[in-house]
C-alpha cells in the first residue's frame, strides 16, 4: 500500500503552544507541518520561520488560504522557509494561477482548498491543468459542528485528477481510513492531536491507522448526528455547552437538589399554577423513555413534585425534571438519585386541579422552551438547546471539552497557570 503523507494542522493563536504540541508530536509520524490560518493570522509568517527553525528536516506547510495577491503572498511564504501553501479555490482564477505561477518561480508547492467551492470537480481539473501541486479537500469546522461528516467530495475530486489530494476536517484514528479509502494521499488532523491530552499517542494512532487500513476507536474528537447527540451530552458539562454556544446562559436560580446530580433529554413540556400537580403528574405518562419534564409552575411554592412522582418517573425511566416552582421530598428523592431541579423546595404540595396543559411552549426563567428542545442539567445549572441547534450546540460543547483537556495538561505538566498558557495579556482587548 502506498504510504499516506500525515500532516499536522497547528491551528493555535499562540505560537509557544503550537511548537509545544508539535514537538510531542512530530516525532511520532508527521511528514507535514502545518502553520495553520488562526496561527499565521495571530503571529504572521514569523510561525512559519519558527516551525523551519524546529524541524528542519519536515516539509512545511503554510495555510495562507490566499484569496488575493497570489504572487506577492507565496513568494512571501517561500522566503519564510514554508515548502507549501494553500491557496483558495474560490477566489479568481487570475488569482489561483498567479499563486501557482510564484510557486515555480519561489520553489515552492501551491495546492488549492476547494472550500466554498459549487462545481469543485471542475475546478480541480482545471488547477491540474494550470500546475496545481495538490487539490485540498476540507471539511469546514463550522459544518462540522452540525454532524455533517462526509467523504462524496474527496471521492469524486481523487476519481477525477492524477495530483494528489488531501483531507481535511474531523480526521481522527476512525475516520482517517476512510479518507485514505476514498483517495486522499494526503491527510490533515487538527484537533484529534493538537487537544489530545497525549499528542504523541494520538499522532501514533493515526498513523497506524491510515498505515494498516484499520480503525482505532477513539472517543473525544468525533462529532454526533441527531441519532447519537445523547452520547456526546453525557459527557460534556453545562460550562462546556455555553462556552461553546457564546456563554449561553442557564436557567436563572433552577439548581439540583442534589450534587452530582447530571440529565440530558428531550423536553416535555407541562404549564401549571402553583401546587397543582395534576398535570405534571400526567405528563409522566406521555413522557418518552429519556425525556425530561420541565415544568413551568408559576416560579413560587407550593410544590408540584414529590417522591411519588419521581418514583412514577423512574418506572418510566425519564431522564430528569425541571420546576420553576417547587419540589418536595428531597431527601427521598435524593435517595432515588433521579436528577431534578427547581427554584424552590417546600413540604407543603397544593391540590390537583387539573389547570394548565400539556406539550405546548412555555416560558421558564425569561427562556423559551419548545417541546423536544434539549434539556441539559448539572450542578452548575440547567441550559435549554433549541432542538434545531441542539446537535451543533452539543458538537461545540465537546470542542470545548478537548481544548480544556489540552490546557490542563499544558498546565499540570508545565507547572504553569492558566494565564501564562493562554497568554491573556497579550490577547486584552486595547483602546
Amino acid at each position: 500500500m502506498e504510504k499516506v503523507k500525515l500532516q499536522l494542522a497547528l491551528d493555535f493563536i499562540e505560537l509557544k503552544r503550537a511548537l509545544g504540541v508539535a514537538e510531542l508530536a512530530v516525532p511520532a509520524g508527521i511528514d507535514i507541518v502545518e502553520a495553520g490560518t488562526p496561527l499565521v493570522k495571530s503571529e504572521g509568517l514569523d510561525a512559519v520561520r519558527a516551525l523551519r527553525a524546529a524541524f528542519p528536516d519536515k516539509t512545511i506547510l503554510a495555510d495562507l488560504k490566499t484569496a488575493d495577491a497570489g504572487r506577492i503572498e507565496m513568494e512571501c511564504a517561500a522566503k519564510a522557509g514554508a515548502d507549501m501553501a494553500i491557496c483558495l479555490g474560490a477566489c479568481t482564477e487570475s488569482t489561483i494561477r498567479e499563486s501557482i505561477d510564484a510557486g515555480r518561480s519561489y520553489g515552492i508547492l501551491v495546492g488549492v482548498d476547494v472550500l466554498g467551492v459549487d462545481d469543485y470537480v471542475a475546478l480541480a481539473r482545471r488547477c491540474e491543468q494550470w500546475g496545481a501541486a495538490f487539490i485540498n479537500v476540507h471539511l469546514p469546522i463550522d459544518e462540522q459542528m452540525r454532524g455533517v461528516q462526509s467523504f462524496d467530495k474527496l471521492r469524486d475530486i481523487a476519481g477525477a485528477v492524477g495530483i494528489p489530494v488531501a483531507a481535511a476536517g474531523g480526521i481522527n484514528s476512525e475516520t482517517v481510513v476512510e479518507a485514505v479509502e476514498a483517495g486522499a494521499r494526503m491527510v490533515i488532523v487538527g484537533g484529534a492531536i493538537t487537544k489530545a491530552a497525549d499528542p504523541a499517542r494520538a499522532t501514533a494512532d493515526i498513523r497506524k491507522a491510515a498505515d494498516t487500513r484499520a480503525r482505532i476507536p477513539t472517543e473525544l474528537f468525533r462529532r454526533a448526528g441527531e441519532q447519537n447527540i445523547r452520547d456526546v451530552l453525557r459527557r460534556v458539562s453545562t460550562a462546556n455547552i455555553s462556552d461553546g454556544a457564546h456563554r449561553l446562559p442557564s436557567l436563572e436560580g433552577i439548581h439540583s437538589l442534589w450534587p452530582g446530580a447530571r440529565m440530558c433529554g428531550p423536553a416535555v413540556t407541562v404549564r401549571t399554577a402553583p401546587g397543582d400537580y395534576a398535570k405534571p403528574v400526567l405528563a409522566i405518562d406521555q413522557a418518552p423513555e429519556g425525556s425530561v419534564i420541565v415544568v413551568d409552575a408559576g416560579g413560587r411554592p407550593p410544590a408540584v413534585w414529590g417522591e411519588l412522582a419521581t418514583e412514577s418517573a423512574k418506572v418510566r425511566r425519564l431522564a430528569g425534571v425541571v420546576v420553576d416552582g417547587a419540589i418536595r421530598d428531597t431527601g427521598e428523592i435524593r435517595r432515588l438519585e433521579f436528577p431534578a431541579f427547581a427554584r424552590d423546595v417546600s413540604s407543603n404540595a397544593g391540590e390537583a386541579k387539573g389547570l394548565g396543559e400539556i406539550g405546548q411552549p412555555i416560558a421558564l426563567c425569561g427562556q423559551k422552551v419548545m417541546p423536544g428542545d434539549w434539556i441539559v442539567g448539572d450542578d452548575d445549572g440547567v441550559l435549554v438547546l433549541p432542538r434545531a441547534r441542539a446537535v451543533e450546540m452539543a458538537n461545540r460543547g465537546q470542542d470545548v471539552l478537548e481544548t480544556e483537556n489540552r490546557i490542563r495538561e499544558e498546565i499540570v505538566k508545565g507547572h504553569s497557570s492558566l494565564g501564562k498558557v493562554l497568554d491573556l495579556l497579550r490577547w486584552e482587548k486595547q483602546g
